[in-house]
């Protein structure tokens, strides 16, 4: 064992990427160097670093991404090389995103919303500026462009190498040529990380492997879903055209025609493809341990439509031969998004892997998960980055063809609610098939299959597009049918966990901000927070029993939760049991609810018999099954929850004594657009960047207990606060979240959720704004596809503003 091998650390990260070396460089920065020791099997940027091509735009359309991207390039632009004095060699050419169809000319609108949101320098421009800027790119079929002036691209291993030594500056421990063998927990919760060079004892572990990561996870127990999928890029020969020109070409990116970009590379041309079809993963099983600034032979066969296309494109390349392949693996999640964060069962076992764009998005995701590790919560939403929110069905079988169907979408249009449907079902729901022969369209959250809508005299498949579609219509159709009469829907892919033992109730007060379920049969909405404040998640509560307690939640949570009830149980009597796979769940809402259950139980089912916000075991088609008396509707109704082999049962004797009052069936779109017309928040809202009052929601919390979280959630001050609001509809298009909104011309902040409410022909919104705009009755503006629209904050529900239809206790009149 070397002599000077350090034997205990803080944090031991594993990894010398760029994502290894930028958490590393962060942890310096949030006060965590002294203490953090960064180990690398060969060179810092060895694996997928060093053959990136080195690109970063501001064209995206996920806000959270995009505070990342432009921290990122003002980090490459300049602030990196003033800090550290090591070169990163940026190139400051702007780049273009082009557009060719009116689909993607709408997603580049939509994108300019939410750069506008986010203060970047982004405009829609036509084809003339796009020839102006770049006179050599064939723009035939070209509508418009999405112009990001302060884009560019910058050398891989340079950025790497100046977050080393930014690193370096803030005490962090770097040792190159030493190989991680093991890693595992130890009795104490501490881990033990085993090299070629010796063993390090560490709190926190990070496994920051790039195309290792997944087999280094298997030596903890843990499954991190990725797969390695080979991308191509072309240097060509020197182009004269290029030796006369002043300045950079902005970079081009192709969506359609190249599937990929096209930009200078000094005096040359670089071409990059992500071909749509036949794509090409490795390493399903174990990624070469020896393999260091590895490249694979090139592929013309795949990539040679896309490559002449190019040359197409670019006709100054077309007579120039290739002077450079690069044919690399970069690591590809099931659903393309990086793996940041808590490893799912495990006490500070952290990812920072599976991410297929390092330099583009890397500094920005160490950045928060540095936050993550150090304060307890990041400052942008990282639902989409949590690794807890894969399950056990993420096998590598599945893993594979996910990686590959996300590679293929690489450069396809994002539509809002797009469906990945490769890999499916997963986890279909005993009524899955039912569904489906009644016209269902499934999404899959969590695994679990859920309906989204039903198709009624439309093709029974997914309708894409930035505007209104025939799905509206269905969508309408089946709120008015809750609203007015009755539905049902197929809610099993909620989270279920039932909490029970001696210290049940104590364990869950201290961790609910709300007051907990008092009686048996009582339900309670309740918050999580983290302790920094922010909130971990929202749960509804049911006391069945004094020692009891069952908690729903949304689908993608289940982990997170699981995970933040064992890290504070301590010695407590508890036992968490997850029933989310043995047990469904149904929905009952509208004014004819009673009736169709009253047809189908002996129960007493008025208010004094089954009152609000109450729970109590009921007996329907021969099954004893939980009935919860609540509604995401915001209409009269219950929901259902039993074990899987009661589900099938339960909805056909509902459906049958529904037939005379109208039932119908609904989906997830529906409830979406009910819960907006009611005003009540879901996960887009109450998210970890978030404290209860800037949610607003602190009337679920009691001021009189202690709560983990409770002094930061409520000193923390207000730097924004979530306002619903009603946006002028303009019958086209509605918006799909993170639009900017502004207030006499200034942005004061941006979109979280945004949907049509049928029932009240309405856009509604909830967005995160300033506090001095967020008072009811204050005209606004929201950025809708490039165009302000009138908004006005509202103060109440745009619908049943006074909660009287969840607690009627007679039939009401339809709504009108």
């Amino acid at each position: 064992m070397a002599t000077d091998f350090p034997s205990h650390a803080r944090v031991v990260i594993v990894g010398g990427g760029v994502m290894g070396v930028g958490l590393a460089y962060h942890l310096g920065h949030e006060g965590w160097g002294h203490d953090t020791v960064l180990l690398e099997k060969a060179e810092l940027t060895s694996g997928s670093t060093w053959h990136a091509a080195g690109q970063i735009t501001h064209s995206t359309s996920s806000f959270g991404l995009g505070k990342c991207v432009d921290y990122n390039t003002g980090l490459y632009s300049g602030g990196l090389e003033a800090e550290t004095g090591q070169p990163v060699t940026w190139h400051g050419c702007g780049s273009f995103r082009l557009a060719y169809t009116p689909d993607e000319m709408d997603w580049l609108r939509h994108t300019l919303s939410v750069g506008r949101a986010l203060g970047f320098n982004i405009e829609l421009v036509g084809p003339e500026q796009v020839a102006r800027l770049h006179p050599f790119y064939n723009l035939d079929g070209v509508l418009g462009a999405l112009h990001t002036p302060d884009d560019g691209h910058v050398d891989p291993t340079n950025v790497t190498m100046a977050m080393a030594a930014g690193a370096r500056q803030k005490c962090v421990r770097i040792i190159r040529r030493c190989r991680a063998t093991n890693i595992t927990q130890l009795p104490s919760g501490e881990w033990q990380v085993e090299t070629d060079k010796g063993t390090i004892t560490c709190e926190h572990v990070v496994n920051a492997g790039g195309t290792y990561a997944r087999q280094m996870g298997e030596w903890s127990g843990l499954q991190l879903p990725m797969t390695s999928m080979t991308h191509h890029y072309f240097v060509t020969e020197p182009v004269p055209e290029f030796d006369a020109l002043d300045t950079e070409l902005p970079v081009i990116r192709d969506d359609r025609k190249v599937s990929g970009y096209i930009r200078m590379e000094q005096k040359r041309g670089l071409i990059g493809i992500y071909e749509k079809e036949n794509p090409n993963s490795v390493w399903h099983d174990h990624c070469p341990w020896d393999y260091e600034n590895w490249l694979f032979d090139a592929d013309y066969d795949r990539v040679m439509p896309y490559l002449e296309e190019s040359l197409n494109r670019m006709p100054i390349f077309a007579e120039l031969g290739i002077q450079r392949e690069v044919h690399g693996a970069i690591s590809h999640p099931p659903d393309g998004n990086p793996l940041i964060g808590p490893a799912p069962g495990v006490r500070n076992y952290w990812c920072c892997c599976g991410t297929q764009i390092g330099i583009g998005w890397g500094p920005g995701l160490t950045r928060e998960l540095a936050r993550w590790m150090v304060h307890g919560a990041a400052d942008i939403s990282m639902r989409d980055y949590d690794p807890r929110r894969f399950g056990s069905y993420a096998t590598k079988d599945w893993q594979v063809v996910k990686a590959e169907e996300d590679y293929c979408l690489r450069h396809e249009i994002p539509f809002p609610h797009f469906n990945r449907l490769a890999g499916r079902p997963i986890k279909p729901s005993p009524l899955h098939d039912v569904l489906k022969a009644k016209g269902a369209v499934h999404e899959e959250v969590y695994g679990f299959e859920r309906p989204r809508f039903f198709a009624r005299g439309i093709a029974q498949q997914d309708h894409y597009s930035f505007h209104r579609t025939p799905v509206d219509d269905m969508v309408a159709a089946e709120v008015k049918a809750v609203r007015e009469r009755v539905g049902l829907m197929d809610v099993t892919a909620f989270t279920k966990v039932l909490v029970s033992g001696t210290d049940a109730y104590a364990l869950l007060d201290r961790l609910t901000a709300n007051r907990m379920p008092q009686k048996v049969g009582s339900v309670k909405l309740a918050h999580m927070l983290n302790q920094a404040g922010r909130i971990e998640l929202e749960t509804t509560i049911v006391r069945m029993a004094e020692d009891r307690f069952y908690l729903v939640c949304a689908a993608f949570f289940e982990q997170r939760l699981l995970d933040h009830l064992a890290q504070h149980r301590g010695t407590d009597d508890v036992d968490v049991t997850a029933l989310s796979s043995d047990w469904s769940a149904l929905s009952l809402n509208g004014p004819r609810a009673r009736d169709v259950l009253a047809a189908c139980t002996d129960a007493d089912l008025s208010n004094a018999g089954f009152r609000w916000l109450s729970a109590r075991q009921i007996r329907v088609a021969g099954h004893d099954i939980w009935a919860f008396r609540m509604s995401y509707a915001g209409e009269l109704g219950w929901e259902f929850h039993m074990p899987n082999a009661a589900c099938v049962d339960v909805y056909t004797a509902l459906w049958a004594a529904g037939m005379p009052h109208g039932i119908a069936d609904y989906g997830s779109f529906a409830m979406n657009a009910m819960r907006m017309e009611k005003g009540f928040k879901g996960a887009g809202e109450l998210t970890n960047e978030v404290t209860l009052a800037e949610a607003d929601v602190l009337r679920f919390a009691r001021a009189d207990k202690a709560y983990l979280g409770r002094e930061r959630t409520l000193d923390s001050g207000l730097r924004w606060v979530c306002a619903y609001l009603e946006i002028e509809p303009d019958g086209k298009a509605d918006g799909h979240g993170g639009e900017a909104v502004l207030r006499d011309g200034v942005v004061v902040g941006s979109t979280a959720s945004v949907a049509y409410g049928p029932t009240v022909g309405k856009v509604l919104a909830f967005a995160y704004i300033k506090p001095e705009a967020a008072t009811p009755g204050t005209a606004l503006e929201v950025v809708i596809h490039g165009q302000p629209r009138a908004a006005r904050v509202l103060d109440e529900p745009a619908y049943d503003a006074q909660s009287l239809r969840p607690r009627a206790d007679v039939v009401t009149e339809p709504a009108q």
